[in-house]
């Protein structure tokens, strides 16, 4: 569960390293706390730094890019809180993670680094869970 002003890693490619939770959109039943799956709002804490390249770098790509003080919409992928889940077990990650979503509610980045929580597929996020390298 996250709340306000908690911190969390973003682990897709857009560029971000560290985003701050600043509004919880889509949990009207936990009272302002996030969990896997949850619509967030985010500001962008720590970015990589955005490469001023000549090259063959599409619009598309440059858009998806991200700087620091940025706000964003986020979906919430990873939880240090623990997850019950319904055949018992209990499921906790190291860190708190988020990956970041553009005007379409589609992931930003086309890359995510990093394990996500099976939940995600009860949320409709499906599209996170294809782009995941291991899902937990």
């Amino acid at each position: 569960m996250l709340g306000l002003k908690a911190t969390m890693s973003v682990i897709d490619n857009t560029g971000a390293l560290v985003a701050e939770c600043v509004n919880v959109l889509r949990n009207p039943s936990s009272r302002g706390l996030a969990r896997v799956g949850d619509e967030i709002v985010v500001v962008i804490q720590k970015a990589k730094p955005i490469a001023h390249t000549t090259g063959n770098v599409s619009a598309a790509a440059l858009a998806a890019r991200v700087r620091r003080g940025d706000v964003r919409r986020a979906v919430v992928v990873r939880t240090k809180k623990e997850i019950q889940r319904a055949d018992g077990r209990v499921v906790r990650f190291d860190d708190n993670a988020c990956v970041l979503l553009n005007n379409k509610k589609e992931p930003a980045g086309t890359r995510i680094n990093g394990a996500v929580s099976q939940e995600l597929r009860y949320h409709g996020w499906s599209k996170i869970l294809s782009l995941a390298p291991k899902v937990v």
